[in-house]
């Protein structure tokens, strides 16, 4: 297999789209914040800093927006749509997030998705930090993506 951000010499590139068909494209990624019960109870009811999940959400949709500024190879797309799902998790203990990030365009949108998660449960982090600095992003990964020469990728249960 041939990674497509190197060209034939080993120099990394942005790879051109150009000929690539406009289609809608779209990707759905998650991640999970892990913090104890306490933490979670605060991050439900309002922190002293305010609406966590609420900043979380602006936060990961803000994330998804600049992708191209911090993924060095990425190109900057036009967004169609960019949600956010925050859900406290008693059985975690913690905050599932789930980001969905569509375009028209010819490439896809698996890194703004995740991009999108990732910038959010950070911002869950920092928001929640003076209660408890323990707490663990996992599991950031995407679920899906459909559109493009590629096609649908779902992963495995």
């Amino acid at each position: 297999m041939t990674l497509t951000h190197f060209d034939a010499a080993g120099q990394a590139h942005m790879v051109d789209v150009s000929a690539k068909s406009e289609t809608m494209r779209e990707a759905v990624a998650t991640g999970v914040v892990i913090m104890s019960p306490a933490t979670l109870a605060l991050a439900e009811g309002g922190a002293a800093k305010g609406d966590v999940l609420g900043v979380a959400r602006l936060a990961g949709i803000m994330g998804a927006k600049r992708t191209a500024d911090l993924i060095p190879l990425c190109h900057p797309l036009p967004l169609a749509k960019v949600a956010l799902e925050l859900v406290p998790d008693p059985a975690l203990p913690g905050i599932r997030v789930t980001a969905t990030v569509r375009t028209t365009g010819r490439t896809g949108v698996e890194m703004e998705a995740l991009t999108a998660v990732t910038v959010a449960c950070l911002t869950i982090y920092d928001m929640l930090k003076a209660a408890e600095k323990s707490m663990r992003i996992e599991g950031v990964h995407l679920l899906r993506k459909e559109g493009g020469k590629s096609g649908l990728y779902e992963a495995a249960p």
